[in-house]
């Protein structure tokens, strides 16, 4: 589906915490490295930021954890945008373990876009919105990934 963009990924040791489940911590670092994979690859790289003299930082998360993950499970990440503001958007997550799809997690940030120079907010430019399709409804992507059918959440 245009928009989404995810990959899998094993669930490793130095992820797992003392209720022997991905420390909470994690699906944060997740979140920020899966935005910056997207970027990546729909044109805006470390690189393109440096020379446009732009950036984003976080305004805020939401993370739901809705049923814990263990080591040895594939787990697939998934981002998209949901929406632009003026200078503001916000980007959703889910996380889907890969042998049954169900949710084990799902978040969203709300990123704030900056002029490198100044830090302060600037409008998201026109270039940046063309590379990305926006996707409002969280649904589209769940039925992307399981076929129609519900996801007990």
């Amino acid at each position: 589906m245009d928009g989404i963009f995810f990959y899998s990924k094993l669930i490793t040791p130095d992820t797992i915490d003392a209720n022997k489940h991905v420390n909470n911590l994690v699906y944060l670092k997740w979140m920020q490295d899966i935005a910056t994979k997207h970027s990546t690859t729909q044109g805006w790289s470390f690189e393109k930021y440096q020379e446009t003299q732009t950036t984003w930082v976080i305004r805020s998360h939401f993370i739901e954890y809705i049923r814990p993950s263990y080591e040895g499970e594939m787990l697939i990440h998934v981002t998209w945008i949901h929406d632009f503001g003026v200078n503001a958007s916000k980007r959703k997550y889910f996380f889907l373990r890969e042998s049954d799809k169900k949710v084990v997690a799902k978040a969203e940030t709300n990123w704030v876009y900056l002029d490198a120079k100044t830090g302060k907010p600037t409008p998201i430019p026109d270039s940046f919105k063309s590379c990305f399709t926006l996707i409002p409804d969280d649904n589209d992507v769940l039925h992307f990934f399981i076929s129609g059918k519900s996801i007990p959440l």
